[in-house]
């Protein structure tokens, strides 16, 4: 008797937790939680779980499912820290799709290791790097960000247009400083400026004091850091103020974060520090994304937290599309959703999206981050903004080329 109570209370609790599984749909969510970008992570990540929130709250994604968002930390450097944390996202988590990863570096890892092997949709809010491109990836590997070959050329023109002829540089010794730094020279020597030293450093170093002794020789003054602002951009700028060994500092998008200013000082940075990132256009779904982050209590002004909200909404549209949770023919739903002709489709509008997929008429997602025509490598066109250092945080000077 109590065999047969026993077994019965078992099969009930299995059925109980497939239910629960059958009721829900995962995407997962790849990013550096620790290591050189962990105050750029979380911005990032909230925006992709507002995304998943308006879908649950707006009745849920393949006739009521909920969207659940596993993470896995990829700790940004360490490319077998990002396999694992795929693998178990892709075996274990058994999930359909994966935003992520964050840096470039950990995106290739994971892809290569376990989402492409797996026939799992990836989607980068952040990795710039043109090594991306190259993915040999079966079209599994998107992006809704534009590649830095495009931010280095603005980078360089920037500079050539406020008068700066003459910089010298140091960026980390990854896929995504060499990517950087490599556009950023040929644009600027091309066009006429001076590259007097272009050095790589390696990440989380404490002292940086030498590289920039060989760069500080050069007697110009302005020192572009094409790195991380949490670890050795900081010290990188850190040091070379303690040594005023420069007048102006110059970034990128991976400098534009909050680690920069807590550990050299907003006061420091003030007036003599600017730097791009790709910039979010004056557009409907720009305007509404504004609006619904700040009802959800995140910051929309983080850098790639548009970036962030458009993967995680894409994807959820492109399952919808898919008509299930399976991974086949997931990309070719993804590019369907996020290109014209359809009905436009803004951030947040998850509903109106659902009725006219289920009513068989195209859709065209216009995102928080513009729109995402993705061309054969998974790429999208985009716009870069000069950003600088007012009243303690980062501000918008405006896009480039406007």
């Amino acid at each position: 008797m109590k065999k047969s109570v026993l077994a019965v209370s078992i099969a009930a609790t299995s059925l109980t937790l497939a239910g629960m599984a059958q009721a829900e749909v995962k995407v997962g969510f790849l990013g550096g939680f620790t290591g050189p970008i962990e105050t750029l992570t979380p911005p990032v990540y909230e925006a992709a779980q507002l995304a998943v929130q308006h879908i649950n709250e707006q009745g849920g994604i393949l006739g009521g499912k909920t969207l659940v968002m596993p993470s896995g930390d990829t700790t940004c450097g360490d490319a077998s820290a990002a396999s694992n944390a795929a693998d178990r996202l892709v075996n274990s988590e058994q999930v359909t799709a994966i935003v992520g990863a964050l840096c470039t570096g950990a995106t290739i890892a994971a892809a290569n290791n376990a989402a492409v092997p797996g026939g799992v949709v990836m989607v980068s809010p952040a990795s710039t790097a043109p090594a991306v491109t190259e993915l040999d990836d079966n079209d599994l590997v998107f992006r809704t960000v534009p590649s830095d070959a495009f931010q280095g050329e603005a980078l360089a023109r920037m500079l050539l247009e406020k008068g700066i002829n003459e910089v010298v540089v140091t960026y980390v010794n990854n896929d995504y400083g060499r990517g950087l730094a490599d556009a950023f020279a040929a644009t600027y020597e091309a066009e006429g400026g001076t590259l007097a030293e272009n050095l790589p450093h390696e990440d989380n170093r404490a002292d940086y004091r030498s590289e920039l002794g060989t760069l500080a020789a050069t007697g110009i003054p302005d020192l572009v850091v094409l790195a991380y602002g949490d670890t050795s951009g900081q010290t990188v700028v850190r040091q070379a103020y303690e040594g005023g060994m420069f007048t102006r500092f110059i970034g990128a998008d991976g400098m534009v974060i909050s680690g920069l200013l807590d550990g050299v000082g907003a006061d420091v940075l003030e007036g003599n520090f600017i730097a791009t990132r790709p910039g979010n256009p004056d557009t409907p779904g720009t305007e509404i994304f504004v609006e619904l982050a700040e009802a959800g209590g995140i910051s929309h002004e983080a850098v790639f937290a548009g970036q962030g909200y458009d993967a995680a909404f894409l994807l959820a549209l492109a399952i919808e599309q898919n008509g299930s949770a399976e991974r086949e023919g997931l990309s070719e739903a993804l590019r369907s959703v996020s290109s014209a002709p359809g009905e436009v489709i803004l951030p947040g509008e998850w509903e109106k999206a659902v009725e006219l997929i289920a009513a068989g008429e195209e859709i065209n997602y216009e995102g928080a981050s513009g729109s995402h025509e993705f061309d054969e490598n998974g790429d999208v066109p985009g716009i870069v903004e000069e950003m600088a250092v007012e009243g303690g945080r980062f501000v918008s000077q405006g896009f480039l080329g406007d």
